[in-house]
């Protein structure tokens, strides 16, 4: 079945079954791959997207719950102050290791300083809490979104 989806401000029409989980639209259908697949089950934030601005786990958002919301890839983050601004701290921080998880990251980053410019310790706690890095690089993140909040 076809569907209609607005990725990254482009209209685009992916032909897979409803049930298919938007990460795969993105990676396998039109070739963002910026966002990971990393545990499947929405625990390690990896395939984090913006729904409507809302970080939003793509591994479990079925393509048939997404109706005409506007999706945002870490492709295109860059295109809002936030976004723009976390990763500009990202880069000045030296927050990646690996880098595997960082896009997801990113994208909840960027989230919480869009809905929350002056974020507390407790606020990045809690918009974080979901994203897991194996690198252990949380400190440098959360300095990363402080340095960011500040800009």
């Amino acid at each position: 079945m076809a569907f209609t989806i607005n990725v990254n401000g482009q209209t685009h029409s992916v032909d897979v079954d409803g049930d298919t989980p938007l990460l795969w639209a993105l990676r396998d259908v039109l070739g963002l791959t910026g966002t990971k697949f990393g545990c499947g089950v929405a625990l390690c934030g990896a395939c984090t997207v913006h729904l409507h601005g809302q970080a939003t786990r793509s591994c479990v958002t079925t393509i048939d719950s997404i109706g005409t919301s506007e999706i945002t890839t870490i492709e295109a983050i860059n295109e809002t102050e936030a976004g723009a601004n976390i990763q500009k701290a990202w880069l000045d921080l030296e927050v990646v290791q690996c880098g595997y998880c960082q896009s997801g990251q990113i994208m909840s980053a960027s989230a919480l300083l869009a809905s929350n410019p002056h974020p507390t310790d407790s606020d990045i706690d809690d918009a974080m809490s979901g994203n897991i890095c194996r690198c252990g690089t949380y400190v440098r993140i959360r300095d990363a979104i402080k340095q960011a909040a500040a800009s």
